[in-house]
């Protein structure tokens, strides 16, 4: 995480998590994790310090020691050394001697009009993050990691009241002038004071950055037990300071940027093509952390407005790569003589990554949301086993969690227990009591239709909170007015999941209206909370943190453009939040985000709907990958390369 009608688009995928393409493309998606030019996306992983000194307990790679109260590392990691050492010379996930070279054509959604990330103005383009480089970068065999990319070394003192980057001298611009201390400080203070309000969240413990000389920044901070800023910092994208000067950097713009990545814009048709060609002059080539990545020579993307006419363009040859996110393409909508002849492969890759939570998601600021009762209501007449046999061809798994497939998971089928009992205890005069006595799980059906005992708990609910049936439609007694709200979708395909749902509240007397907008509508009325429901995508990585703040607390509920889409306003959750963000070990990590989940959960802030926990890949039969996958993650821009074998052998077939 994760993209791009950007960090609002990380939802909707119709049964997968768009945050499964993110990390697939290596597109804003999965960039804004790795630049974080919105949403979701923070994005690549949320980290953090584990235990090496007393207040910061951070993990590290040794490398020197500059004196007796300041380390000097190459990299770090959370709660463990990190993975590979100083003398690594690859990760191990990738080919060091694969080909460079070779064209990729790519299909992406909607549209885009501005080719800066990292402001709420505009549609942003796909694959932005491939010009940008940030401090440090990610390995995608751990949870939690920063190698140096841009900087050299990190340096930490044993208090934790500061973090320092000491820059690579032969870090440079596409425009060949070096990366300075100075870009650094200007792009932090930028994206803090112009970005989106996820830099104000996620550098929200930052005092200030200072350029110490040409080569080193030290950032200043105000917490100093805020065990994940480190490697967040790592995290930051260095843009040219000179480059903005007398520039709107909230403005739109369509002139390609100056970047440090690893790519370059060679070609743009405004909302319909964007063309990146690889740098052979790029300064980070032969850095271990990029060997055998950033294969492709040139990567196209193709816009397209429809779901299905973007399919069929790919079984037509005219893209390459096709992540699929519909069960219902994967089960049969395949059967073409290109996949019969092997000329389409077809691939299953399962994946450890979190899934987080995929569902419909109520807007609280409305008033007939604000009850949990009305929501706990409405959730129950989201027949999932239903939708799972009839429209996914049993594919899925019924999401539990907000955290789903990772420990970081509660175990919410049974009452809390143990350390996060204890944690919980001590709010128990703010969370509902069944939540310490009872399990709470989706409501689950037999699969036919049947819901009458999911009516009935509904109708139990609504009474309750002051709803009756009056003429067919269920009303509120006091205020006489009925029941009844919007789904803003932003993809025709999530019709056929949404119209059953809908047809069942409207069983009950609640009438539904169901708008699909364009990508631009709906990532400005999702930026001001104008919408009643959405399908929305909450992506995890495992090891939550600061974005968190961003998801969920109070502040941040009418904070213009934040990811609190829901509008949550709980002290119990703010504090909760606030241990996650300040966990000293993984033990620690793990009870405060179960505990997290269990009140998220309680609260029905969404229904949660279902996931997969692997990769469905469909690609021409050009292309070869490692044969050791990576652990996070599926990298394809990332990590593959074009055989130039078969390029030739297909060309003239397709």
């Amino acid at each position: 995480m994760l993209k791009r009608a950007r960090g609002a688009l990380l939802v909707f995928f119709e049964d997968a998590t768009s945050l499964l393409l993110s990390l697939a493309m290596g597109t804003p998606t999965l960039r804004p994790m790795m630049n974080a030019p919105s949403l979701s996306r923070r994005t690549w992983h949320c980290l953090a310090f584990a235990s090496l000194f007393l207040t910061t307990s951070v993990c590290f790679a040794a490398e020197k020691a500059s004196d007796t109260t300041v380390e000097s590392r190459t990299a770090i990691a959370l709660h463990a050394a990190p993975y590979y050492q100083n003398n690594f010379q690859h990760f191990n996930y990738v080919n060091p001697d694969a080909p460079k070279g070779g064209r990729v054509k790519l299909g992406a959604f909607g549209s885009f009009d501005t080719l800066n990330p990292y402001t709420l103005k505009g549609e942003a383009a796909e694959g932005l993050g491939l010009l940008f480089d940030t401090l440090m970068t990610p390995s995608a065999d751990e949870a939690s990691s920063g190698y140096g990319l841009l900087a050299q070394s990190i340096e930490l003192p044993a208090d934790g009241s500061w973090v320092g980057f000491t820059l690579r001298k032969e870090a440079t611009f596409s425009d060949g002038t070096p990366v300075t201390a100075q870009d650094v400080v200007w792009s932090f203070n930028t994206l803090v004071q112009k970005g989106t309000p996820y830099y104000r969240s996620y550098y929200a413990d930052v005092e200030n950055a200072e350029a110490l000389d040409m080569q080193r920044v030290k950032f200043n901070l105000k917490n100093k037990n805020n065990a994940e800023l480190p490697i967040i910092l790592g995290q930051l994208p260095v843009l040219p300071m000179k480059e903005w000067e007398g520039k709107d950097f909230t403005a739109t713009t369509l002139t390609p940027p100056i970047g440090s990545g690893p790519y370059k814009i060679t070609a743009i048709d405004a909302g319909k093509t964007l063309t990146y060609q690889r740098r052979n002059d790029y300064w980070g080539k032969d850095l271990p952390v990029n060997r055998g990545r950033y294969n492709f020579d040139t990567i196209h993307y193709d816009y397209y407005k429809d779901f299905e006419v973007m399919f069929q363009a790919f079984k037509a040859g005219q893209f390459d790569f096709n992540l699929e996110s519909s069960s219902r393409n994967w089960a049969v909508g395949y059967d073409t003589p290109a996949v019969k002849d092997g000329r389409i492969q077809k691939e299953m890759i399962p994946n450890q990554d979190p899934q987080g939570l995929q569902g419909f998601l109520f807007n609280t600021r409305r008033e007939i949301f604000k009850d949990v009762r009305v929501r706990k209501a409405i959730a129950q007449l989201m027949d999932f086993e239903w939708m799972n046999t009839n429209l996914f061809y049993s594919q899925y798994t019924r999401t539990q969690s907000y955290f789903a497939n990772s420990e970081l998971a509660c175990q919410c089928a049974e009452p809390p227990k143990g350390e996060e009992l204890a944690l919980l205890t001590t709010f128990k005069d703010q969370l509902p009591p069944e939540l310490f006595t009872h399990a709470i799980t989706m409501p689950k059906s037999d699969g036919t239709g049947n819901i009458r005992a999911m009516m009935k708990e509904s109708v139990q609910l609504l009474k309750d909170a002051g709803y009756e049936p009056m003429a067919g439609v269920m009303t509120n007694t006091t205020t006489k007015q009925p029941l009844t709200f919007e789904i803003l979708l932003v993809q025709d395909n999530l019709l056929r999941v949404t119209q059953p749902f809908a047809n069942n509240l409207k069983r009950l007397g609640i009438n539904t209206r169901i708008r699909v907008v364009d990508s631009s509508e709906y990532v400005n009325r999702l930026t001001n909370f104008d919408f009643d429901m959405i399908v929305h995508t909450f992506s995890e990585s495992l090891s939550p943190g600061n974005e968190q703040i961003n998801y969920w607390a109070s502040d941040r509920a009418d904070m213009q453009g934040s990811s609190n889409y829901a509008g949550i306003k709980d002290p119990v959750i703010d504090q909760l939040v606030n241990h996650i963000v300040h966990a000293n070990t993984r033990a620690q990590l793990i009870v405060d985000v179960n505990a997290l989940d269990r009140v998220l959960l309680w609260g029905w802030y969404t229904i949660p709907q279902w996931h997969l926990s692997a990769y469905r890949v469909a690609y021409w039969n050009r292309f070869e990958h490692p044969a050791t996958p990576q652990k996070y993650g599926f990298g394809f821009l990332d990590t593959w390369w074009v055989d130039p074998t078969k390029d030739s052998a297909l060309t003239n077939t397709r």
